[in-house]
């Protein structure tokens, strides 16, 4: 039997690319592809790499079925006598046993197959062990593995006969004339067929009156499942003697083997309808899993656009607050009513903007001078506005994702309480405004470095031009009309005149423009820095753009290895 050379690297190339498959999001089909992936990565791991490597090893027969179907005494009794334990106890088989002739225990004592469990000797083996039993009476070329139920109440015992029953050359099922029609020893059939496994089904437990009538309708239903080259075997329910079953019983099948283990052509045409079989598998096994990937990227896409949406909008709030004139009222209207030596007319204005929202509220202690408590209060104000917006990102986005595939379980594994700013947020925002109010101060000094109007800066102070250039930031009309508009617009008809005696009409325009622009742009930095909680979320547990392709591909080059194309 020979393979094409290219195989194994092939092979080896798609176990990487499906153990790496990137499943971490909590989709509808993450946790069916993640068991399919898994099923890949053994079947490769303890299978497929090792026989390619070795293809004339010993033949590997799983023997296999549901509980109680009586797979350990059957084991006992092809050997002809204890090898396993037998009993009415549920799960009975806990580690699985492996029985080979004495000169094959090298082939199977270090990890060319199952390298996933550690070989004993001498004694049954807990969990995660397997357990060798080398005779002399075995035939070589033959080993018989007793694996737990498939159906047992124990999952792993579970999943470890699924994993055993992938890495076996020849499946012996076993079932009885009760239940051989149940659902999991059927799936577990049909995979046999879908992955072209070399197979034996023992019938076991039939009454000897109903031999014909109940294996006539299992060979039925295996024609009907497409597995009419099963081998079938019926054993009838007759007394133990010593634990075993009955020498007549079990002595077609026993030479059945027996003949597959010397004949070498026989036990090739076995290995190679199994390895070809499940080789051919791979491919659409593989097509699963990069769906899966495909659904996940869709998945993270969707997660990463709810959070940009409600950044997004957190970020049209904060300007929207800026342009509106909303921050200029209350304690930032006062401390700019004393700084422009108004404030009996400016008061007379305040009542009609009271129907305005008060998105933020400032609050200022100490009171240095009048240029630097109106700083102060902007920069409560700004802070409070930067809060809020974030505080609401946050909350919109814990929203969104708990109605989104993924969205919950991200939410329950983040290591903070992401339905509000993160705990340096203030820090940061305080940070940015004073930055802001620096680089106000800066343009002002640029601004002001002129002679014509050097004179007047010094006159007024920078801080004093810098705290107009602020208010000039926030006087926008936002569709006031009347008394709201010189007071929500920064007090225009003072303000402004202010501003345009000392820098001049164009020179003001700018001055504001650039503050806003550099205070916009410090507002998408920590909105940036906050949604970017959320995105590292999806970072970490989603998949890249080309996985799923990765996948693919890879699956394409094992397939073109594997017919030499």
């Amino acid at each position: 039997m020979t393979l094409p050379a290219r195989l194994p690297e092939a092979l080896a190339a798609l176990r990487d690319e499906v153990a790496a498959a990137p499943l971490g999001l909590a989709t509808p089909g993450s946790e069916p592809a993640r068991r399919a992936a898994r099923g890949v990565v053994e079947q490769v791991d303890d299978y497929l790499l090792p026989r390619l490597r070795d293809l004339d090893a010993p033949l590997l027969t799983v023997v296999g079925g549901s509980t109680g179907a009586g797979k350990s005494t059957l084991v006992n009794s092809l050997i002809g006598t204890p090898v396993t334990t037998a009993g009415v106890l549920r799960p009975t088989t806990r580690s699985p046993v492996l029985v080979c002739a004495r000169a094959d225990q090298a082939a199977f004592a270090g990890d060319r197959v199952l390298p996933g469990l550690a070989r004993v000797t001498g004694a049954a083996g807990g969990p995660g062990t397997l357990q060798l039993v080398p005779r002399d009476d075995v035939p070589p070329g033959l080993a018989l593995l007793d694996a737990p139920d498939v159906d047992s109440v124990v999952e792993s015992n579970r999943d470890l006969a699924a994993q055993l029953l992938a890495a076996a050359d020849l499946w012996v099922f076993v079932t009885t004339a009760s239940r051989y029609a149940d659902a999991v020893p059927w799936d577990l059939l049909r995979t046999a067929q879908e992955r072209g496994t070399a197979l034996a089904v023992v019938l076991d437990r039939v009454p000897p009156e109903a031999v014909r009538e109940v294996a006539d309708d299992l060979a039925g239903m295996l024609q009907r499942a497409g597995l009419s080259g099963a081998r079938l075997f019926v054993v009838e329910e007759r007394p133990l003697a010593g634990g075993l079953l009955p020498e007549d019983q079990v002595a077609p099948l026993r030479q059945w083997l027996h003949t597959l283990a010397a004949d070498q052509e026989q036990r090739a045409a076995v290995v190679r309808q199994t390895l070809t079989g499940a080789l051919a598998s791979l491919e659409e096994r593989v097509a699963g899993v990069a769906a899966a990937v495909e659904e996940q990227s869709r998945a993270a896409a969707a997660l990463r656009e709810a959070a940009a949406a409600a950044y997004a909008a957190a970020y049209d709030g904060i300007d929207e607050g800026v342009r509106s004139g909303s921050l200029l009222r209350g304690e930032v209207l006062a401390r700019w009513q004393e700084f422009v030596g108004t404030g009996e007319w400016m008061r007379s204005l305040q009542s009609s903007i009271g129907r305005l929202r008060d998105r933020v509220t400032a609050a200022l202690t100490g009171r240095p001078s009048p240029a630097d408590d109106l700083t102060g209060a902007l920069e409560s104000s700004v802070e409070t506005l930067l809060r809020a917006e974030a505080d609401r990102a946050a909350e919109r986005t814990v929203t969104a994702w708990r109605a989104l595939p993924g969205g919950p379980a991200l939410l329950a594994v983040a290591d903070e309480d992401l339905e509000r700013v993160s705990p340096d947020f203030p820090e940061a925002a305080g940070a940015q405004v004073r930055d802001w109010q620096g680089f106000v101060l800066d343009l002002v000094r640029e601004e002001g470095a002129g002679k014509r109007t050097r004179a007047r800066v010094l006159s007024w102070g920078v801080n004093g031009a810098g705290a107009v250039v602020m208010v000039a930031v926030f006087a926008q009309t936002g569709g006031l009309t009347g008394g709201e508009v010189a007071v929500a617009g920064g007090t225009t008809a003072i303000g402004q005149r202010l501003l345009e005696a000392v820098f001049g009409d164009a020179a003001v325009r700018q001055l504001a423009a650039d503050a806003r622009e550099d205070l916009q742009a410090r507002a998408d930095t920590l909105l940036r820095y906050e949604q970017g909680r959320f995105d590292a979320l999806v970072d970490d547990a989603g998949p890249q753009p080309d996985d799923a392709d990765r996948l693919r591909s890879a699956a394409a080059a094992l397939t073109a290895a594997r017919t030499g194309a």
